[in-house]
């Protein structure tokens, strides 16, 4: 009988010490997907350029649209004019540049969309990886075998 109360009490210690833990892990675990609100940060210069909002649709596919620009030579009326389709000469404030990214099985990666660059009007294959507990969003950019990545910040 003595066993089974000091194992008892052995588990229920180690119930009282993870519980706290618990609410936590579950926050930072939905911290670590991409949606929510990101500053772009660009590769080259390391300079905040835009803040893009990424939400998921009904489809379970990741959009992300240009929120804010933060550029100073940004103006906004700036359009796209070197766009296609349906973004061609669209304003590139509230513009759509990431469509149709799904959740990998099994990873923490979305993958299978395209990011627009409004600089140069092209789309190109997108993975978006969260990283450092999902404050940071690895967003890369991939053209044949041409790739880049980007560090976005999470604001919120």
């Amino acid at each position: 009988m003595g066993f089974l109360t000091k194992r008892t009490s052995v588990a229920l210690t180690v119930l009282m010490v993870t519980l706290p833990w618990a609410p936590a892990t579950v926050q930072a675990s939905s911290m670590a997907t991409p949606v929510g609100l990101w500053q772009t940060v660009d590769d080259n210069s390391g300079e905040a350029t835009a803040e893009v909002r990424i939400s998921e649709t009904a489809a379970g596919e990741l959009s992300g649209v240009i929120e804010r620009r933060l550029d100073a030579a940004a103006k906004p009326e700036d359009r796209c004019v070197k766009c296609r389709g349906d973004r061609k000469d669209q304003l590139v404030l509230g513009m759509e540049i990431i469509r149709e990214a799904k959740k990998v099985e099994g990873e923490s990666i979305w993958a299978g969309g395209q990011i627009l660059d409004p600089e140069d009007g092209r789309d190109y294959k997108l993975r978006l990886t969260p990283v450092a507990d999902g404050q940071k969003l690895e967003v890369r950019g991939s053209f044949g075998p041409f790739w880049r990545t980007q560090t976005w910040v999470r604001v919120q």
